[in-house]
């Protein structure tokens, strides 16, 4: 036998041996090796954790269609692989002294598709509206948006692209054709090959090389576990600042700059309009306007399935993207054990069927599990209420955002580790302009009063001091607590691959990094034979 074929057998062996079934890889770490003890990666102070918002004369977020053409255009899914629903908005937003709406019924809310570029044989229809932000005190200006569009489209057949334009066709103010491609029917051993997971992104020119690395992993979907454009770092003139409590701490109102989300949505369209995005709200869409009304332009710039999932608000809803179960959950609309949307998540848990979707993922924006002092322990009253419920149908993995930085846990279950417990994964770090989370709650000095730790808009009081393990007896840890695996300041993006019905790879990028080089890398190995996936009667 010659060299070039030995080194060929070799390397044939080496290449087997490195990659086995279902392109696991050899050498990267499984959930089963931990739980691994606590690491915190140093902060790289040259790397700028302060972002800069593009500016409104940014040609990215600057309008460029004509009278009632098509803008802003996005693509987000129904509960099942055979629906879509697709996004945009037609006419300017106005804002100032004097507003005048724009009437959603001049314009048509028409999508044409099929799964050839031309001709685009189907046809569906769906309902448009307007939303105000306006404001009870004098000096500070109104806002009305565009004519916003949501039209479902059905029967789609699973993982098929197909074509699509969008808008009025007796105007005609139609888009260009774009295209989306659906989810796999949902089955054991059907996925989507990569889910991006990004959170409190903002609009900075950090945003952008988040955006830029995570497209450059090619996505399926997108989740964006809240706090989306920050409009609420904005007073209504348009001056803005990384802390408007404290640059604008004598304001009668918390103000909103609104055509953020027009810049947001313009910017993002190359993205959202062919990778559906999935949104979950967070603290800066709450948005406060006249009759206290919050949430307007979150709940009304997007769609949600929450109809077809059976949930009546926009703040809580589920689907599925093939194997994969994915529950939304609103940490800023009530959760106990009454509330409407903990007798939803009850219903819909017990309806997964393990055997079509095997995982199970939960994703709500304020996190149980960081241990910065930022938001420390801010959403321990959730936390209360409904981590049992979680952990009896064994939810695998929690994503969450609102602290600006990276960290993902051990296997934990009331700060406890254990092996049937959800892996928690804080991926808050997307490059908003607030300042990144650097300090932690385990070193000294920084460990938070309580009584501060409540989230202002939910209220109550949960958190209190340890009752057993390392630091029973005190509010905080005096070091890594054993529950987090990893953390690390720093901007970037997740990306989850499911492989098969037990192994997920989950990959978080930073920004400062080669495209393909991983900041953090774990298998994520379900259990089912050790680990209930229902709750146990006995």
């Amino acid at each position: 036998m010659g060299l070039v074929s030995v080194l060929l057998i070799s390397f044939c062996v080496l290449s087997i041996s490195l990659v086995g079934t279902d392109n696991i890889v050899v050498g990267i770490p499984t959930t089963l090796d931990g739980p691994f003890k606590p690491v915190t990666v140093p902060l790289d102070k040259t790397f700028r954790g302060h972002a800069v918002d593009l500016p409104d004369t940014d040609p990215r977020v600057q309008r460029v269609v004509q009278g009632f053409e098509p803008e802003q255009i996005s693509v987000s899914l129904s509960t099942t692989h055979d629906s879509v629903w697709i996004s945009w908005i037609t006419g300017d937003f106005q804002i100032g002294d004097s507003i005048k709406p724009l009437n959603p019924k001049t314009v048509a809310s028409v999508v044409r598709y099929g799964r050839l570029r031309f001709p685009l044989i189907h046809k569906a229809t769906g309902y448009s509206l307007v939303y105000n932000q306006l404001y009870p005190f004098v000096g500070l200006q109104n806002y009305t948006s565009g004519i916003i569009h949501h039209v479902r489209l059905t029967g789609l057949k699973p993982n098929t692209l197909y074509h699509y334009q969008c808008g009025d066709p007796s105007i005609p103010a139609m888009s260009s054709t774009y295209y989306f491609k659906t989810m796999p029917a949902s089955g054991p051993n059907s996925y989507p090959s990569r889910i991006a997971i990004v959170g409190d992104l903002g609009l900075t020119y950090n945003t952008t090389s988040t955006v830029d690395h995570m497209i450059g992993n090619n996505p399926d979907l997108i989740l964006v576990v809240g706090d989306v454009c920050y409009a609420n770092l904005y007073l209504t003139n348009g001056t803005g600042a990384d802390c408007y409590s404290c640059s604008f701490s004598r304001t009668p109102i918390h103000e909103t700059y609104q055509p953020r989300w027009d810049y947001w949505g313009r910017y993002m369209q190359p993205v959202t309009s062919k990778i559906p995005i999935m949104v979950v709200e967070g603290n800066h869409e709450i948005e406060k306007q006249v009759e206290n009304q919050t949430f307007v332009a979150y709940s009304s710039r997007f769609a949600f399935p929450s109809k077809e999932s059976g949930s009546s608000s926009a703040f809580y809803y589920s689907f599925n993207a093939g194997g994969i179960h994915f529950i939304m959950l609103g940490g800023y609309i009530a959760y106990n054990k009454s509330a409407h949307q903990y007798k939803w998540l009850e219903k819909d848990l017990a309806k997964v069927d393990r055997k079509v979707t095997p995982w199970l993922v939960a994703t709500w924006h304020p996190p149980w599990y960081s241990t910065y002092k930022a938001h420390y322990r801010e959403a321990e009253c959730m936390r209360t209420a409904m981590e049992d419920l979680l952990y009896q149908y064994g939810v695998d993995i929690i994503f969450n955002g609102h602290v600006h930085a990276y960290e993902r846990s051990n296997r934990v279950y009331n700060y406890t580790l254990d092996p049937c417990g959800p892996v928690h994964i804080t991926v808050g770090d997307g490059g908003n302009r607030e300042k990144m989370a650097i300090a932690h709650a385990d070193e000294p000095g920084n460990c938070p009063d309580p009584s501060t730790t409540p989230d202002e808009y939910m209220g109550g009081f949960c958190a209190f001091n340890f009752t057993s393990g390392p630091a029973a007896g005190k509010f905080c840890w005096d070091r890594q607590p054993d529950y987090s695996a990893y953390r690390e300041s720093s901007f970037g993006h997740g990306i989850f691959e499911v492989k098969n019905e037990t192994h997920a790879l989950w990959t978080w990028h930073r920004n400062q990094d080669m495209y393909n080089s991983p900041g953090d890398q774990i298998y994520i190995v379900r259990q089912p034979e050790r680990c209930p996936t229902e709750p146990q009667h006995f």
